[in-house]
């Protein structure tokens, strides 16, 4: 390994890689908080109860004179935020492999996407409109600033460090999304011995979520480092930074049909992923409005969730190191088809079912997001990492849009939640045949990477 290749994936030395690695961490940190306070637990249901508050007699709203029912706005905003975050990510990401500049751009997106997530302690009353911008806003930022934050990840770990270092940043996430939970918890169940509506606390939960998000922002991007481009590359320049991203995103499209193998890979997560994140920001939802739980409920269960998650990616991480990234990741689909299975049948108004649901989900869903972005990390092409990462990042959350668009639709005909959650199994189904069939020692040495011992 050269000098200059060191340089581009780690530190100069050991104590300069582990710093940035602790730094790295607390991006997850900052972060994880949106996804399960804002996302996960309190978004869906509130968000659908002000759509509810603004729909006509038979129930629907008419945003652009569209009728939509107004069970289904959060679902939409949620494939909406999604498809924007298409056309964006792989412009971001262009521009940070031309600059070399990731920083800059993780700190814009997080930022933005903060403060868009602190405005929503302004939603109330019947504004669902306003609640839908915020939410695609906020989501589209949090998905350009993970895709930047992806990109760190073969740059700051050795390759056979890689799955354990991804498994503990997932950890950190989920270890504030349990402290910010309990502190959620506290606040909305003693809403009124602190002078507070529900609503009001609500939107504190909200707004506190933001507030967090930029808060500990500021550990990555002081401990986070950009690294100077190889020789072949420097003299690229970033000028009209978005005509320059759409030519740049054209030539990575081109590029990666020359790893065809990393194309299947990114086509399997992308199947499996839409479920794994339909079934998170739907989940509120579904146990609010189907299973007829109450809020303190949905935000016990979540909690459960995110204990269980930090135990979870620790003992996958440990797992892939004995049987390997991929075998592990297929167990874990197969656990996610039979926990959808069981939530079609779960009785309503019954907590404890519901609490073992989220249980068998913690179990699985940290390690399963965790492997499986330390997987990919070894099939990018070395130079490319920002570039590649927009793409996985784009089957992350970008192109995570039919799942919710499936579940939005089978609701919108049906009228049944039961249907919409039974409708996700094809998902995990799918992309375990199409993981299945990808070689992946075969993929990561067409990539010109090292092949570890177990994958």
């Amino acid at each position: 390994m050269t000098a200059e290749t060191a340089d581009r994936t780690a530190g100069t030395d050991d104590g300069d890689r582990r710093r940035e690695q602790r730094g790295w961490y607390f991006y997850d940190f900052a972060c994880s908080v949106y996804s399960t306070s804002v996302l996960t637990v309190f978004l869906g249901p509130y968000l659908t109860a002000v759509a509810k508050a603004a729909a006509d007699a038979e129930g629907f709203v008419h945003p652009l004179g569209i009728p939509v029912r107004a069970g289904s706005v959060f679902a939409y905003s949620v494939s909406v935020s999604v498809l924007l975050a298409v056309l964006v990510m792989p412009l971001t990401g262009a521009v940070a492999d031309r600059t070399g500049r990731k920083k800059p751009l993780l700190a814009a997106s997080a930022y933005l996407g903060a403060t868009a997530t602190a405005g929503m302690f302004f939603l109330d009353g019947d504004r669902y409109l306003l609640g839908a911008l915020l939410l695609i806003v906020a989501n589209t930022s949090l998905s350009v600033s993970m895709a930047l934050y992806n990109a760190y990840l073969p740059q700051i770990a050795e390759p056979a460090e890689r799955d354990t270092v991804s498994s503990r940043g997932w950890a950190f996430g989920y270890t504030s999304g349990a402290l910010v939970l309990v502190l959620d918890l506290v606040l909305y169940s003693g809403h009124e011995s602190f002078g507070l509506t529900e609503g009001e606390a609500v939107r504190i939960c909200l707004a506190s979520a933001g507030v967090w998000w930029g808060a500990f922002t500021l550990v990555p991007l002081r401990r986070l480092r950009d690294r100077r481009l190889a020789a072949g590359e420097a003299h690229r320049p970033a000028e009209g930074a978005v005509g320059a991203g759409w030519r740049q995103l054209v030539a990575t499209l081109r590029d990666m049909r020359r790893y065809p193998l990393t194309l299947s890979f990114l086509l399997a997560y992308l199947v499996y992923n839409d479920g794994v994140q339909t079934v998170i920001s739907q989940a509120s939802v579904y146990g609010s409005e189907e299973l007829d739980l109450d809020q303190t409920t949905l935000i016990t269960a979540v909690l459960v969730v995110q204990v269980l998650a930090v135990a979870g990616a620790l003992a996958m991480g440990r797992l892939a190191r004995a049987y390997g990234a991929k075998r592990t990741i297929l167990g874990s689909l197969a656990v996610w088809a039979l926990i959808l299975a069981a939530g079609y049948f779960l009785p309503a108004r019954t907590p404890v079912w519901f609490y073992a649901l989220a249980a068998a989900i913690g179990l699985v869903l940290g390690g399963s997001q965790a492997l499986s972005r330390s997987l990919f990390s070894h099939l990018v092409p070395r130079g490319k990492e920002a570039e590649y990462f927009s793409a996985y990042e784009m089957s992350d959350r970008g192109l995570s849009w039919l799942g919710p668009l499936v579940f939005g639709l089978t609701f919108q005909l049906t009228g049944s939640y039961r249907d919409s959650i039974i409708s996700l199994v094809i998902f995990f189904g799918l992309g375990f045949v199409l993981l299945a069939r990808v070689p992946v020692r075969r993929a990561v040495a067409a990539a010109g990477n090292p092949v570890p011992e177990r994958i």
